[in-house]
């Protein structure tokens, strides 16, 4: 999957791309670099942001979701919305069905609140194994990744290697407020996920996810049970995080 670490040279699609906006790095990426580019969403605003760039410019990239079989209801709403405004192809992935059975028939169907290791069993088959999948064969990941997010992705670039999954991974909002994303959304009538309004800031699977009291971290609502630094699923961690 993907190319060896070796393949990318970060620094220099850095430089060349500095200054441009984020359309034309996409093309750029394509075009210049011959990446094969692929975007995944969950539907945050972050990710409407980055899928109105892609499909309201025609742009090559192929873009996927992550149904985990948890997902709050608002979530489907949007997905919903979304292809229906861009008249888009949103491919799904999904966990393998004899995986979830085996979880669920040996720890029981709510075995993620009882440690932090069957949290992330849960999270590596609802969501890790599914990227693999879906990454394979590209060589560019985008996401909708923003450093104020936690204190994990503050140091989190533009551009860079993901070791776990050995692709490219560029993050073109990274920098963004969320008072920015909130204003491109409103700005362009961006269909999003009204439960943001409810003071759901991060919003994931509907068991793990909490609304958030003013002044807490956007990522607080995760997983709220556990450490309050351990706030991944996975799929954006580190090496030198896990």
């Amino acid at each position: 999957m993907g190319r060896g670490r070796n393949s990318f040279d970060v620094v220099n699609i850095s430089e060349k791309l500095n200054g441009l906006d984020i359309k034309s790095k996409l093309n750029s990426l394509n075009n210049d670099f011959g990446l094969k580019l692929i975007f995944s969403t969950n539907f945050s605003i972050e990710d409407q942001v980055i899928t109105d760039i892609i499909f309201n410019n025609d742009l090559p990239i192929s873009v996927f979701t992550l149904d985990t079989g948890r997902m709050f209801e608002e979530s489907y709403k949007v997905f919903d919305r979304t292809i229906k405004k861009y008249n888009k192809k949103i491919s799904v992935y999904y966990p393998e069905n004899s995986d979830i059975v085996n979880m669920v028939e040996s720890k029981g169907i709510f075995s993620f609140y009882d440690s932090v290791e069957n949290r992330i069993e849960c999270c590596n088959i609802r969501k890790v194994k599914p990227l693999k999948q879906a990454l394979n064969g590209y060589t560019c990941w985008i996401t909708g990744l923003r450093s104020e997010q936690s204190e994990n992705r503050k140091d989190v670039t533009e551009f860079l290697i993901d070791e776990n999954f050995g692709i490219l991974k560029y993050n073109p909002i990274i920098d963004w407020s969320e008072e920015k994303v909130m204003e491109y959304i409103k700005s362009n009538l961006i269909p999003y996920n009204i439960l943001f309004d409810k003071g759901f800031r991060s919003i994931g699977c509907e068991p793990c996810t909490r609304a958030i009291n003013k002044g807490e971290n956007i990522r607080s609502g995760r997983w709220w049970w556990e450490d309050k630094s351990k706030k991944e699923c996975g799929l954006h961690s580190r090496p030198d995080q896990d």
